[in-house]
């Protein structure tokens, strides 16, 4: 039931409230009636000694001697006088507590008597009744002459002006002690909600943190405890902001670095795997001709030489990389026509393999400002490309030309339609369009190195459809003698 501080605050506040007032009502209403007894006795000390003193000297005035007839033959001019003197009805009885005189019966007929009884008794005493707003006492005490006791007195007198001044002064107390006590209990309350909703609202703002949640601020107008709270709560929230910023930075970063470096492998495995291709393309064959064909055996051995020295060109700048090492190649003049009909001839043999036939149409002379490997590359990744997807039993048609200082360079080869917005997509890494027909080991990869070579000789590589052909276009600057450096 009290679970939250909020609701212990305010039944706390309660029960001490509550307490609180009841003991200080009881307390109050004890102390007035004692001061209230006090007054009385006073009073009654003072009655008692001035009625003694009126007994004796009308017993000396009179010369009555100390018995008891004397005093019942005064009893009615006794109580005459006292009553006159007093103010208050009096009766006189005798030592057995018979009735002898009095001013008024109906003062003296009440059910308790336990005064006169222990004036009887020789005592003095009094009993306070209090009833309907008015209070009375029963005062008794036997009156002694001389040593002797000769008969009883019994005042009846009013202090109902007392009690009731008792009484407004109690009232007076218990409504001002409600409005305290009521003006505290609802400055607690108020005390209570001030602290306790901040915490609710953290409460709640720890909860969504919890959750996952970090776009949380809170906002409390205050200097105190609570408020140096809610600004050091928000400064842990940026702080876990920031760090979680930092871990998924870090964790970007890494799966960028992953996948740069997936890339560069997937790279050299493409670059290492065309060299290694046309090798043992031009071993099998030697192998199965021998020395036969003379003249295919000098081409298929310079051939293997070539690739193979290009293959461990390869190999040492991927161990430069590993080291940190890597030296920059400078640019120069290469002769692409040269190159294009060299990878033509040595790419001839795998469209052999797949029963396709490769045409050439290359003009002379058309030189770049370039890497020659490189160069080789981006035409035996187009040229792959071209013998794996074309159309079965075609031909297989490659131009290259000088038009208005560019050399463009056409691969075109016969294959299904492609659709227009696949081409977007043709250079992006690990894309392929006919996956059924990829070879085993191909991750998509030689488009991509093909525009990352055009691009870094800042030429242009485009890729369409054309009477039921796939064209790629490859543009590049041509490079004049004397444009030589």
């Amino acid at each position: 039931m009290l679970r939250t501080i909020k609701a212990k605050f305010i039944f706390g506040f309660f029960a001490i409230f509550f307490l609180s007032f009841l003991v200080l009502n009881y307390t109050v209403k004890e102390v007035t009636w004692t001061n209230n007894e006090k007054i009385i006795t006073s009073d009654l000390v003072a009655l008692k000694k001035n009625s003694n003193v009126y007994v004796r000297q009308s017993f000396l005035i009179n010369h009555y001697k100390n018995n008891k007839l004397y005093f019942g033959e005064m009893a009615e001019e006794m109580v005459h006088d006292l009553n006159f003197s007093t103010g208050s009805n009096v009766s006189v009885y005798s030592l057995d507590g018979s009735l002898l005189y009095s001013s008024d019966k109906k003062s003296f007929l009440e059910k308790i008597d336990t005064d006169l009884q222990q004036a009887i008794k020789g005592k003095t005493a009094y009993h306070i009744s209090y009833y309907q707003n008015k209070a009375k006492v029963l005062f008794s005490y036997p009156v002694v002459i001389d040593g002797s006791e000769v008969g009883i007195l019994r005042f009846s007198k009013d202090f109902s002006l007392l009690y009731n001044q008792s009484e407004r002064i109690l009232d007076i107390i218990f409504y001002i002690a409600v409005v305290i006590f009521t003006v505290a209990f609802l400055f607690s309350y108020i005390l209570s909600r001030h602290i306790t909703i901040p915490l609710v609202e953290l409460t709640h703002a720890s909860n969504q943190v919890k959750k996952g949640n970090l776009n949380v601020n809170i906002h409390f107008k205050r200097k105190d405890e609570i408020g140096e709270l809610a600004m050091n709560f928000n400064d842990m929230i940026k702080r876990i902001n920031s760090q979680i910023s930092t871990i998924e930075s870090d964790r970007d970063r890494l799966k960028e670095l992953n996948k740069k470096e997936k890339l560069f492998f997937d790279n050299i495995t493409h670059e290492l795997k065309t060299p290694l291709t046309s090798i043992l393309g031009y071993a099998e064959i030697i192998e199965q001709k021998g020395e036969s064909d003379r003249s295919f055996f000098k081409k298929g051995m310079k051939h293997i030489i070539e690739e193979s020295r290009r293959l461990h060109n390869m190999v040492v700048k991927l161990l430069e990389i590993s080291k940190g090492t890597t030296r920059e190649y400078p640019f120069e003049k290469v002769d692409t026509s040269e190159i294009l009909k060299d990878v033509c001839d040595s790419m001839s043999f795998r469209a052999e393999r797949y029963k396709k036939s490769i045409n050439s149409d290359i003009q002379e002379d058309l030189y770049v400002y370039g890497d020659d490997n490189r160069i080789r590359q981006l035409f035996i990744n187009l040229l792959d490309n071209a013998i794996k997807y074309s159309s079965p039993f075609s031909q297989i048609n490659i131009s290259a030309e000088l038009v208005k200082e560019k050399i463009i360079l056409k691969f075109m080869n016969p294959s299904n339609h492609i659709e227009q917005e696949q081409f977007t997509n043709l250079f992006q890494p690990f894309f392929s369009i006919n996956q059924e027909k990829a070879e085993e080991g191909s991750v998509g990869l030689g488009l991509s190195i093909a525009k990352s070579i055009v691009e870094d000789h800042k030429g242009i590589i485009r890729i369409f459809n054309e009477n039921q052909n796939t064209i790629v276009y490859v543009e590049m600057i041509y490079m004049k003698d004397e444009n030589l450096l």
